[in-house]
């Protein structure tokens, strides 16, 4: 594996407990933390690192200690997961120009992704997704990505890179994104025109009504991501004090199962869960929240290593049905009640009870339409 220390600034973790230590049950005594030497990554499902860039937000100072706040938080949570082994690199070094940042972190999750690691991303601005994008990019990774935002970050007149971020990010080319997902836009925010552009595109746009209406319908949508970025302006105010876009958007707990959705997916390679400044919380709630986040996430990827695969037909129910002169077959998992439906080039797709339910009524499941659009 390439040196990575040059990029990154280890941790000084018993300053993040006011030198009082922990106990052995929680995270901090459990993981590898990079304090003195770089952690032995072989072993590793998980790998933590953070980065304090937040210039891409329009906030010049450059820095905030987000990354170190949020460790405060989720190094005292117990760990009740003895099959997962986590790691923790430290943060990026900030550079002198926001793009020294994205390739700094770039060259990180590159090697990271080379070597088969699932990583999680601590702070920076909702832009630093160009760089999490970047490092699929740069391995010629075709991927899914998935956004989790009350904004569309298109506004192409802004000069904020966190508002406009996504248009080199699914415009550019060469492209490697084959779908993209947005989860939990809040409509009042967001120009009309952006979704008919979206939807243009045959990307799939969840407004956050639906998706606190049907939460569940989520988890098929995470199962096929591979890149996820989590803005934290998608929680309401209440349960993350930090985000001062609207009062209005998710729970504390909807958050935390959609990262536990995130987890459980075997194709997810990376999370960052961004746009957190610790200037702006109260009482380190904010912290708390994505600290527990990240617990769930741990959670997720516990349950992840109890699905068996397709080859192990007696640990999952078939279902065949017919809707619209379409023979096809559906699969339960006996494991983790996961479902999968089959397309008409015999591939299969992860979706939910609900898409089962509308096929054996004789109806075009909107999961399965929406696939065959997009060829």
């Amino acid at each position: 594996m390439q040196d990575l220390t040059d990029f990154l600034q280890p941790i000084v973790a018993d300053e993040l407990n006011d030198d009082n230590g922990f106990t052995d049950g929680q995270l901090a005594k459990q993981i590898a933390i990079y304090e003195t030497e770089f952690p032995d990554l072989t072993d590793a499902d998980i790998v933590l690192v953070g980065i304090n860039d937040i210039r891409g937000s329009g906030f010049f100072m450059g820095e905030s200690y987000g990354p170190d706040a949020i460790r405060k938080q989720l190094y005292q949570l117990h760990l009740w997961h003895t099959d997962i082994s986590i790691a923790d690199i430290g943060n990026i070094k900030t550079g002198a120009d926001l793009s020294d940042s994205y390739a700094a972190l770039k060259i990180v999750l590159s090697e990271m992704l080379n070597i088969g690691k699932t990583v999680v991303i601590l702070g920076g601005s909702h832009d630093i997704t160009l760089a999490q994008y970047e490092a699929y990019k740069s391995l010629n990774q075709i991927i899914e990505a998935t956004c989790v935002d009350a904004l569309i970050n298109l506004r192409g007149e802004s000069a904020i890179r966190s508002e406009n971020f996504l248009l080199d990010m699914l415009t550019a080319e060469p492209n490697v994104i084959r779908h993209y997902n947005h989860i939990g836009f809040q409509s009042y925010l967001v120009h009309p025109r952006m979704l008919e552009t979206m939807d243009k595109l045959r990307f799939d746009c969840y407004r956050v009504g639906v998706v606190k209406d049907n939460i569940e319908e989520m988890e098929p949508v995470m199962r096929n991501t591979h890149l996820l970025s989590f803005d934290i302006s998608a929680i309401k105010n209440s349960d993350a004090p930090a985000n001062t876009l609207s009062p209005n958007g998710l729970t504390g707990e909807e958050s935390c199962m959609l990262t536990r959705y995130a987890g459980m997916s075997s194709n997810l390679s990376t999370l960052g869960i961004y746009g957190y400044n610790p200037d702006f919380d109260n009482n380190e709630l904010t912290a708390k929240q994505i600290a527990q986040m990240i617990w769930y996430f741990i959670d997720g990827k516990s349950r992840s290593k109890q699905e068996s695969t397709f080859e192990d037909k007696n640990n999952f129910n078939e279902f065949h049905t017919v809707f619209a002169e379409v023979d096809t077959m559906f699969l339960q998992s006996k494991r983790t009640s996961r479902w999968w439906m089959q397309l008409p080039d015999k591939k299969f797709i992860a979706c939910s009870y609900n898409d089962y339910v509308r096929a054996s009524h004789n109806e075009i499941p909107e999961r399965w339409l929406r696939v065959q659009e997009r060829g």
